[in-house]
């Protein structure tokens, strides 16, 4: 049952008993008026509590504050960052290819190479090559040479993104 309607109900009630008892005539007049008053208020008492509690906004304590989960900030991590920075410069500049990309793929796949096929990137480059393929081998082989122009473009992404894909199937 709705609010407004258990309060009508209320005041129906309490006007209910009034006629009665002016019918009836326990008390005086003035004692039926008065104690028809006093329900009256009692009924207005319960709508104003009733409304107040509903209009009322319950704020959190300091307590319930503080256990309340903090939404956490997405931040990429740092290293993330710096290798992508490392292959967009490698991808733009042969000179940083050579000097920063081409280290950290051949150390990936150096460790990758030793840990599950037992194969030295550098003391077994025959065993090394058929495991990555010549089109891998030709850009992570330990002797390649440095670029003639140091400012000519790098390799591009896609190149980059089969020696990873390479690199992770191993």
């Amino acid at each position: 049952m709705s609010i407004r309607r258990r309060l009508l109900s209320m005041l129906a009630l309490a006007t209910l008993g009034l006629v009665i008892a002016l019918g009836v005539r326990p008390a005086s007049t003035d004692r039926i008026f008065s104690a028809y008053a006093v329900a009256l208020a009692a009924v207005a008492l319960l709508a104003l509590t009733r409304a107040a509690r509903a209009a009322s906004v319950r704020s959190p304590s300091i307590f319930e504050y503080a256990l309340k989960p903090r939404p956490e900030a997405r931040v990429r991590p740092p290293e993330l960052i710096r290798i992508e920075r490392e292959i967009t410069l490698g991808s733009a500049s042969a000179a940083h290819l050579h000097r920063r990309l081409l280290p950290l793929l051949r150390e990936s796949a150096a460790t990758r190479l030793s840990a599950r096929h037992h194969v030295d990137l550098t003391r077994h480059p025959e065993a090394a090559r058929s495991l990555l393929g010549d089109d891998a081998w030709d850009v992570l082989r330990p002797d390649r040479p440095e670029p003639a122009n140091r400012n000519a473009p790098g390799i591009s992404l896609r190149r980059i993104a089969r020696l990873v894909q390479t690199l992770e199937q191993l």
